[in-house]
């Protein structure tokens, strides 16, 4: 199994690339040195910087209409206290002038990801890192168009964004506290500027970290196991949110929000695989969503569905 050969290759540190879908059912590991073969490639944390580049992309997105009937679906399944916050994603029909490769070699961010010509990642949200036997998540929760007047004030004072962020910050502290020890939140809701296509995005993350025994390598894959599926992509409480998900979305996620990092021998980093293009039998597929509480508009839930297809 995948976790397990995780825990062999990082006893033995030696270096590797790991992909898991949404559920952590299906776990791909790979040696550094095969991914050529495979016909894959991936970039983290890289300061190189594309240049711009022309580029068509035409949406084809669900219906309001259908959307809303999901949408109040899940506020019903709030208000009965089978969750409190569930991250709504479906699937947006695309054409763009670029082939998967072009995507991700032209595109900018942290964790970049291309997978056998089946899809492509270019996620700006980081999963856990782990070194000098501490391991740290960095949950995005809350985003706004930078151009709008006072961006910045609007998202950190929106109740709703608010409540949200709250919410996931405390999901992943207690996922961590299942694997580490003195868990704390390092930072709280801090703003970065996220390109997004023609527009720039304001994204509010939070930092929370922990302590490891210096013996995490050898057990590295039970503690991905432990976190996963990734809650910023899922919602709380953790189990219960999944099965409405299954229920409400009616598609397949695969790997769209599952995670993807790399083994140095030393560290891990590793992504949560969000803004996520997929290639199917009919064309290409754009996988986003986002986060549903009491509070949520369905207006602007809808828009930010929107807002999060581009190609940066």
């Amino acid at each position: 199994m995948g976790f397990d050969r995780i825990d062999t290759l990082a006893k033995e540190r030696k270096p590797f690339l790991f992909i898991t879908d949404f559920l952590a059912q299906k776990v791909e590991v790979y040696s550094l040195d095969e991914l050529d073969k495979h016909n894959i490639s991936y970039a983290i944390d890289t300061s190189k910087k594309s240049r711009k580049h022309s580029f068509v992309l035409q949406k084809y997105p669900i219906d309001f209409k259908k959307y809303k009937d999901k949408f109040n679906f899940v506020q019903e399944k709030i208000k009965s206290g089978e969750t409190y916050m569930l991250n709504l994603t479906q699937p947006t029909k695309i054409t763009t002038n670029l082939t998967l490769k072009e995507i991700y070699q032209h595109a900018n961010a942290s964790y970049k990801l291309f997978y056998k010509n089946q899809f492509v990642c270019f996620s700006p949200e980081k999963f856990i890192q782990i070194k000098n036997n501490t391991i740290h998540t960095f949950p995005m929760k809350g985003t706004i168009d930078a151009s709008l007047p006072d961006a910045k004030e609007m998202i950190l004072q929106d109740t709703k964004e608010m409540a949200e962020h709250v919410m996931v910050v405390d999901l992943l502290r207690n996922d961590l506290a299942k694997v580490a020890q003195k868990v704390r939140v390092e930072k709280f809701r801090y703003v970065e500027t996220i390109e997004a296509g023609e527009k720039k995005l304001l994204q509010v993350s939070s930092h929370i970290c922990g302590d490891l025994d210096e013996s995490w390598h050898v057990n590295l894959g039970t503690i991905l196991q432990n976190l996963l599926p990734a809650g910023s992509i899922c919602g709380s409480p953790k189990k219960s949110t999944l099965e409405i998900i299954e229920e409400v979305e009616g598609y397949e996620r695969g790997f769209y929000s599952g995670v993807f990092g790399v083994y140095d021998g030393r560290t891990l980093d590793s992504g949560v695989m969000i803004r996520f293009i997929e290639k199917q039998e009919d064309g290409l597929v754009y996988k986003s969503g986002g986060g549903i509480t009491i509070d949520s508009d369905v207006v602007r839930e809808y828009d930010e569905l929107l807002a999060k297809v581009y190609l940066p």
